[in-house]
């Protein structure tokens, strides 16, 4: 595994937390609060999409296709974040437990979905070239 992009990874993932939560802060003081947390959300993930593409795997690829992947992704990840919090959940009855369980298991399948699935280059060289 190519730790220099785990550790951007984990860089931008801050970065993304940090803008979902400033972002919220500031909402909340002027919008509804359900309104604010999805626009929140969204701008973390609009970060997370950006750094992840150009700095994390430098992929000079065409967006809008990697946008939808990122997306169905990113959708992914939030149905396994909440199943694994609710057994978790239910299993131990300790809910910053299943919080950290859940979150490990959404972040292993955003760095592996977004590395070769999102983000993935085609190295292929066609032998006719």
């Amino acid at each position: 595994m190519n730790t220099k992009e785990l550790s951007r990874f984990i860089v931008v993932g801050v970065s993304a937390v940090l803008t979902d939560a400033l972002s919220y802060f500031i909402l909340i003081r002027i919008i509804e609060t359900n309104l604010s947390k999805m626009l929140s959300f969204l701008a973390g993930s609009f970060i997370a999409f950006i750094l992840n593409k150009t700095w994390t795997f430098e992929n000079k690829s065409s967006v809008k296709p990697q946008a939808i992947k990122f997306s169905l992704l990113y959708i992914s990840s939030l149905f396994f974040n909440n199943l694994t919090n609710a057994l978790v959940l239910k299993a131990f009855q300790h809910t910053l437990f299943a919080f950290l369980v859940a979150t490990g298991v959404s972040t292993v399948l955003n760095f592996l979905g977004q590395k070769f699935w999102v983000f993935k280059e085609n190295n292929e060289i066609s032998e006719e070239e």
